[in-house]
């Protein structure tokens, strides 16, 4: 292309960058995203991908995460396939504050993680060096003030306590609790100011795609008959699993969903106007029907030539409602609104149905938000996907600090065999503090810990261990705590 003076476009850089990385040239791949910007080519998610394969593949913490900074000066934001690269390497470099990071990363644009990315996750908390991690003294107060600034369900103040983690597989009930450690999961929504942001969003995008004033005459509307408690998706309820639009599964749907309503109030039901005209709507039992809603003052019939999507979502968004569909609001329609607040709104809002043998069956919001959660405690919820994805059969993963208690050199506790030498008249180490887990957990549980040795026979072990004299061209301090926590199978925390 260069001999012909052909330009060069992102498509052909990318595939020279995919050649440099079967090379295992990541330097080479990094460079034909930086020429993008040179030759004035915006990069895209894709670019990235050759130059950090091979620096997570070949364990360059830093390269891998100068990929990352460039991608996100240039707007481009890496997806979990990106992100779980990221983890990996770090996990394996044992990059505490890397791994925080991304966890919230994750947090933020991925919310529940693959199977595949959950168990990176696990082999972090497996680690000694995430057992070593952590503040052992924060104002609670602090941390509260930050959740609460942070609209619940994280702190964002690095990791908390010290000692082994337990890691368990777990279900959360419709209480909100963790059926595991019992903690109430957060319900994280919209605060008023992003809810108005976000209504206002979809309106302004709505007025220019909307010909005729038709939009602006739908709000007005809804300033005079609203508020609502509901709004229906009428025509993904009445098209549900036919093709023939059927009135009857409206009518279910919406005596259904009034039963759940605070005020038993109507719904408001949004069609689009050729759904309610045409012969089939002429029989008696589909006029009469039609004639129900609209004496309820509950049913708006969108304009030829509108897109009903934005009206119904609107409305929810103005009312701070519920809204019954099925439609999973994927399309380009919704990618418009971009995921700052709609996957947050929509996990709270959205009802989705079925139908039964008795009636309709809806599936109301979770009693949580299905996102990481990173508790005042330190601990971490951690939501699977699924290829159901059903709320009340979602597996998390709960991560907690394992019980420990802290054995002091004390004279008064310690059996008198049992009591450590002055190490300061043989080596000039510091005093420590011995923090032991004596958690013992069956594997049946769900936990990854392994059964603990009893506390004393822990203690005479590391007592062995720490207390000989070393010369000093052989092992260092670390060595020799690494050593002891692998014959007592335990973890030190030492504080000097």
């Amino acid at each position: 292309m260069c001999l012909d003076n052909v330009p060069m476009n992102e498509a052909a850089l990318t595939a020279v960058a995919r050649m440099a990385m079967s090379m295992g040239n990541g330097d080479m791949a990094f460079d034909m995203v930086k020429k993008m910007k040179q030759l004035g080519i915006n990069p895209r998610l894709r670019s990235y991908g050759p130059a950090l394969s091979v620096f997570c593949n070949t364990g360059d913490v830093d390269k891998a995460f100068d990929v990352e900074k460039h991608m996100l000066e240039h707007g481009i934001h890496p997806e979990e396939p990106e992100l779980e690269a990221l983890l990996r390497v770090s996990v394996e470099a044992g990059k505490g504050d890397n791994v925080y990071y991304l966890l919230h990363k994750l947090r933020t644009s991925v919310r529940k993680v693959s199977s595949s990315t959950a168990d990176i996750i696990v082999k972090w908390f497996e680690s000694k060096a995430a057992s070593r991690l952590g503040k052992q003294t924060m104002d609670q107060r602090f941390i509260k003030e930050a959740i609460e600034n942070g609209g619940g369900g994280w702190h964002g103040q690095g990791w908390l306590g010290k000692g082994r983690w337990n890691i368990s597989c777990t279900a959360v009930g419709a209480d909100a609790l963790c059926k595991c450690c019992g903690e109430k999961l957060a319900l994280i929504d919209l605060d008023p100011v992003e809810t108005e942001k976000f209504a206002e969003s979809v309106a302004s995008i709505a007025i220019k795609r909307e010909k005729h004033f038709s939009f602006q005459k739908f709000q007005k509307w809804l300033d005079y008959y609203g508020p609502f408690e509901a709004v229906v998706d009428a025509a993904n309820v009445g098209l549900f699993s036919q093709r023939r639009f059927m009135p009857s599964k409206v009518n279910a749907v919406v005596n259904g969903i009034r039963q759940k309503l605070p005020s038993k109030k109507w719904p408001l039901i949004v069609l689009h106007n050729k759904r309610i005209t045409g012969q089939k709507m002429e029989e008696p039992v589909n006029k009469a029907l039609i004639e129900k809603w609209q004496n309820a003052d509950a049913l708006y019939a969108t304009p030829t030539g509108s897109n009903d999507d934005w009206y119904w979502l609107y409305a929810a968004i103005k009312f701070k409602c519920l809204i019954v569909t099925n439609d999973e609001m994927r399309d380009h329609t919704f990618q418009l609104l971009g995921n700052d607040f709609f996957p947050k709104w929509k996990e709270r809002h959205q009802v989705h149905f079925s139908f039964s043998n008795a009636g309709p069956v809806f599936n109301m919001p979770p009693p949580c938000s299905i996102v990481i959660q990173e508790s005042e405690k330190g601990h971490w919820h951690i939501p699977i996907a699924s290829e159901l994805d059903y709320d009340a059969e979602r597996t998390w993963l709960c991560i907690t600090r394992a019980k420990s208690h802290v054995v002091k050199e004390d004279s008064s506790t310690i059996p008198e065999d049992l009591q450590p030498l002055d190490r300061n008249k043989e080596c000039a180490r510091p005093t420590i503090q011995i923090a032991v887990n004596t958690n013992s957990l069956s594997p049946k549980d769900g936990n990854y810990d392994k059964p603990q040795k009893p506390t004393e026979e822990i203690y005479k072990n590391i007592r062995d261990i720490l207390s000989a004299p070393v010369p000093s061209d052989q092992c260092t301090v670390l060595q020799e705590i690494e050593a002891a926590e692998m014959l007592g199978n335990c973890v030190i925390d030492f504080q000097i």
